[in-house]
C-alpha cells in the first residue's frame, strides 16, 4: 500500500490508470506537484511565517463586493463610508467552493478560513496496484466576535474504495496539534468532538467532528498588546490492518492553521469588561485585504481612483520617482499599521510638502485635501525614510482629491483595522484592492 496527499478536489487516476505501465509514475508526479514541502498558505504573517515553509501560491480568497453593489451593501449598514463586517463562519459548503479543484487554502476572513486534502491509499499485492482507496479531509476554522475561542470543524467525506483494499479496517487517527506558540509554553485550553482513531467504516459514518482551542489572556509578549502567536496543525494517519503492509507516508498533514490572541488597548474588549479572564480576542494572522470602490457614487472614489494610479501608472504620480512601486498591492508586501501619533503626523506632513510643491499653497481651494498613499496610519507612509534609512526616497503618492471623499476613505480605513483587528507593527499586515 502506498499512500498520497493531494488537494481535496484534485482529479484522482483510477484503479485502470494505475495498473497502466506508467500509472503509479504518474501519480507520483501529480503528488509532487501538489506542493508537498509547503506547510502554510502564502499570506501568513507574523512569526509563524518563518516557522514552516510558504506555499508559492496564493491561497484562493473570498471575492470583494465590488462596484454599486458594495457600496449598496456598506450604506445598507448606516453609511457607505464604512468597511463591512468581516464574515465569521463558513459552511462545508463555502469551503468546498472556495477551495476548488486545486487550492490547499481559502480565506473567507481572517475569522473564518478552511484547508483541506484528499488522502489517496494505493493497495497492492507483489508490487502491483490491486485497489485503491480515498477520502478528503477539510478544516473550517472560525471565530466568534470579540471571542479567545477558535473552532476547527473537521468534515470526512468523498469515502470510496475501487478493487480489493483493506480499507474497511483501516484505522485512521486525527489529530490537531500546536507544535509552535511564541512566547514558548502557552497553555490552550482545549474541548469538542474530535475522533481519535476510528477506522475507515467508522468515519465515513460519523463524517464530522470539531475541536475548540482557547488561550487566555496574560500569557503574550508586548505587555500593551499580550500577544500571541501559535500554529495548529490538522494530521491524519492510519495504520495498514492485518495483512497489508504500508508503504511510504503513513498519513498526512494539513496546511497549518496560524492563530492569534491579543487585547490590544486600541482595539475592541480590550479589558473584558466584567469578565477580564475574556479580554482581547483571537483572529487568524494572514495579510487580509481593504477594498475601496472608484466607482461613480462611492464616497471614497477620488481616493480609490488615486490609489489606482499609484498601482498602475505609479510614474504620473507625484512626487516623481522613476522607480516607484508603492507596497499594499500582493501579500509578500503588504502595509503595516501604526498607532504612533507622532509618525502618522510626520507621514502626513510630508504628504502636504508634495502637494504644496507641485499644486502649489492654494491646493485646498475648493474643499480639496491632500490624499496620500501608502497611508498616514502605515508605517510605509510618506516620512518612511525618516525612520528607515534603507527605505526608497518618495516611494509614495500624493495628490489634492475632493475633502469629502477623503474624510470618507479615512473613515473605511479606521473601521476596516477595528473591524479586523489589525495590531501596530510588522507582525501583522493588509493589502488593498480597488474595485469597480
Amino acid at each position: 500500500m502506498e499512500t498520497y496527499v493531494l488537494p481535496a478536489g484534485a482529479a484522482k487516476p483510477s484503479l485502470e490508470d494505475l495498473q497502466s505501465a506508467d500509472g503509479m509514475q504518474r501519480l507520483r508526479e501529480l503528488a509532487a506537484r501538489a506542493e508537498p514541502g509547503a506547510r502554510l498558505p502564502s499570506e501568513t504573517v507574523g512569526p509563524a511565517a518563518s516557522y514552516a515553509p510558504l506555499s508559492q501560491r496564493a491561497s484562493a480568497i473570498a471575492p470583494a463586493v465590488a462596484g454599486a453593489a458594495g457600496v449598496a451593501a456598506r450604506t445598507a449598514m448606516g453609511s457607505s463610508a464604512t468597511a463591512p463586517e468581516p464574515a465569521r463562519t463558513m459552511t462545508f459548503e463555502e469551503c468546498k467552493k472556495g477551495l476548488g479543484t486545486d487550492k490547499s487554502f481559502y480565506v473567507k476572513s481572517r475569522f473564518a478560513v478552511c484547508n483541506g486534502a484528499s488522502f489517496l491509499q494505493t493497495w497492492t499485492r507483489n508490487n502491483q496496484p490491486v485497489g485503491e482507496s480515498m477520502f478528503n479531509v477539510r478544516v473550517v476554522g472560525t471565530i466568534a466576535k470579540n471571542s479567545r475561542t477558535i473552532n476547527f470543524q473537521y468534515h470526512y467525506t468523498d469515502f470510496t474504495t475501487t478493487g480489493s483494499t483493506g480499507a474497511a479496517a483501516m484505522p485512521i487517527t486525527t489529530k490537531g496539534n500546536i507544535p509552535q506558540s511564541w512566547p514558548a509554553g502557552a497553555t490552550y485550553t482545549r474541548g469538542g468532538t474530535m475522533p481519535g482513531t476510528k477506522t475507515f467504516t467508522q468515519l465515513k459514518a460519523q463524517r464530522t467532528f470539531n475541536e475548540t482551542v482557547t488561550a487566555k489572556p496574560g500569557q503574550g509578549s508586548k505587555k500593551d498588546l499580550d500577544l500571541l502567536f501559535a500554529v495548529y496543525e490538522p494530521a491524519v494517519s492510519y495504520t495498514p490492518p492485518t495483512g497489508w503492509t504500508l508503504r511510504g507516508s503513513h498519513g498526512g498533514k494539513l496546511f497549518m492553521l496560524a492563530p492569534r490572541w491579543e487585547s490590544a488597548s486600541y482595539l475592541a474588549n480590550s479589558t473584558g469588561g466584567s469578565k477580564p479572564d475574556k479580554k482581547g480576542a483571537a483572529t487568524f494572522s494572514y495579510v487580509t485585504e481593504l477594498t475601496l470602490s472608484s466607482k461613480q457614487g462611492a464616497e471614497e472614489q477620488a481616493e480609490a481612483a488615486h490609489i489606482r494610479q499609484a498601482f498602475l501608472v505609479p510614474q504620473d504620480t507625484k512626487p516623481y520617482m522613476a522607480a516607484k512601486n508603492v507596497p499594499g498591492q500582493t501579500a509578500k508586501d503588504p502595509l503595516h499599521r501604526t498607532v504612533s501619533s507622532s509618525r502618522i503626523d510626520k507621514n502626513r506632513a510630508a504628504a502636504v510638502k508634495q502637494c504644496k510643491r507641485y499644486w502649489g499653497p492654494n491646493y485646498t481651494n475648493g474643499g480639496k485635501e491632500c490624499d496620500e498613499y501608502p497611508f498616514a496610519s502605515t508605517y510605509e507612509g510618506a516620512a518612511e525614510p525618516e525612520y528607515d534609512p534603507e527605505a526608497t526616497k518618495f516611494n509614495f503618492s500624493a495628490k489634492p482629491i475632493p475633502g469629502g471623499d477623503n474624510q470618507a476613505g479615512g473613515l473605511i480605513l479606521k473601521s476596516f483595522y477595528a473591524k479586523n483587528r489589525i495590531i501596530d507593527g510588522l507582525d501583522d499586515g493588509f493589502i488593498v484592492k480597488i474595485t469597480s
